[in-house]
């Protein structure tokens, strides 16, 4: 069996002002597939980076945002899916740029465990958790 990632899929309250952050803030510029069940009051939106990096964001009329944690630690409270990850060529220009587009920040730019690599975390303008990774030069 071959296994390759495919996607990361993040429920939204207002999709259209997350399909404009995440483009202009991360790329995510290729629009891969969008549909909509009306029943359901679900919108849907799958955005692709330039390197392949999907993105789906899902807006059903009257949800309810999840608890959401001020530290990448406190997520560890909670069973389930924490955050995800992006791995960046430099993590000080993508922290900076992406906190100057409205990402709050949470954890500065930080050395990690492995030596040499670094990485930090903000939240998107709707709270959800963005690890950014920078690995260690090979």
């Amino acid at each position: 069996m071959s296994i390759r990632f495919h996607h990361v899929s993040v429920s939204v309250a207002d999709l259209d002002a997350q399909r404009r952050w995440y483009a202009g803030a991360l790329g995510f510029t290729e629009v891969v597939e969008e549909f909509e069940v009306p029943e359901a009051g679900v919108r849907t939106a799958v955005l692709q980076t330039p390197g392949g990096v999907r993105i789906e964001l899902i807006a059903r009329a009257g949800s309810a945002r999840a608890e959401t944690f001020t530290d990448p630690m406190d997520v560890l409270r909670a069973q389930g899916y924490g955050h995800w990850a992006l791995e960046v060529d430099d993590l000080d220009d993508a922290f900076a740029g992406l906190t100057s587009a409205g990402a709050e920040p949470v954890w500065p730019p930080a050395d990690a465990v492995r030596p040499g690599a670094r990485f930090g975390y903000v939240k998107d303008p709707e709270g959800n958790l963005i690890e950014l990774i920078q690995p260690a030069a090979s």
